[in-house]
């Protein structure tokens, strides 16, 4: 009987070096992912306002932003600018941070949309208008900022808006929060299986999104069942009544001397 020995490539060491490849679109989409998560899974209110609810918030939102769209001079816009950075101030740096980005990018689209005008001497519509959106959505900004989403869904029901559209902003809210965990966790995947070069980095991306997709479709038809059986009859039940602090009094009061500023401007500018 002969003895047979390992063939000499089974005996040598075998070094494997795959090239190096860049993952920055990787990096970057699990980074955007990770800042969606982070916000949608604040349930509770991380810059509170100094306990305004959530109904008071959204009905002085809605005033001043009407307030400021309606007003024909600057200096009633000027008003709610000075007060609404001092909501603003009233945040967090980071919270901050984001809304002025926003901000930045709205206004820059704004100015490039006005330019011709102001070119064609019109520059006071120009200031005005400008303001008037650096107003409106700093404003909104801290109102998104500073409220969790099942109480603006809660407070638009005490406003009489349409089941239906509580219902598709709500699922619609959902749904994002948990295609967006999907999604990170297929990135993760893929970062982890990404071995050497990969030279069609597109092919890795359709895979996801057809995934996704298909995932998507499966949730619809698994909650559609799911509320069949729970006898889910399309209504949203309103809250009991709501309970005024010393904050939202607070809020009223100085809504409601917006309110007679913009008055007397409007009262003094006719007359």
């Amino acid at each position: 009987m002969t003895e047979t020995g390992l063939p000499t490539w089974m005996l040598s060491e075998g070094e494997y070096l795959p090239p190096s490849d860049r993952d920055r679109f990787i990096d970057r989409s699990i980074r955007a992912m990770l800042r969606i998560l982070s916000r949608m899974r604040s349930g509770s209110v991380r810059d509170s306002l100094f306990g305004v609810g959530t109904t008071i918030k959204l009905v002085s939102a809605l005033t001043l932003v009407i307030l400021v769209a309606l007003s024909r001079d600057l200096s009633f816009v000027l008003v709610a600018g000075v007060y609404t950075l001092l909501l603003l101030g009233l945040l967090k740096g980071e919270t901050i941070i984001s809304i002025l980005k926003v901000n930045l990018i709205v206004v820059l689209f704004s100015l490039a949309v006005l330019a011709p005008s102001a070119f064609l001497g019109n520059r006071y519509s120009i200031v005005v208008i400008t303001a008037k959106i650096f107003t409106s959505v700093t404003l909104l900004g801290v109102f998104s900022h500073s409220s969790p989403w099942h109480d603006v869904t809660a407070s638009m029901k005490r406003f009489f808006v349409p089941d239906i559209f509580i219902f598709v902003l709500d699922i619609t809210l959902k749904y994002i929060f948990l295609l967006s965990e999907l999604s990170l966790n297929m990135l993760y995947a893929l970062k982890a299986r990404s071995i050497g070069r990969n030279r069609d980095k597109r092919l890795s991306l359709s895979g996801i999104a057809g995934t996704i997709f298909i995932r998507s479709v499966e949730m619809s038809q698994e909650m559609h069942s799911a509320m069949e059986c729970r006898g889910f009859s399309g209504m949203y039940p309103q809250k009991s009544k709501i309970k005024i602090t010393v904050a939202d009094i607070s809020c009223l009061a100085v809504n409601l001397t917006l309110v007679s500023v913009f008055i007397y401007l409007r009262y003094h500018d006719t007359h």
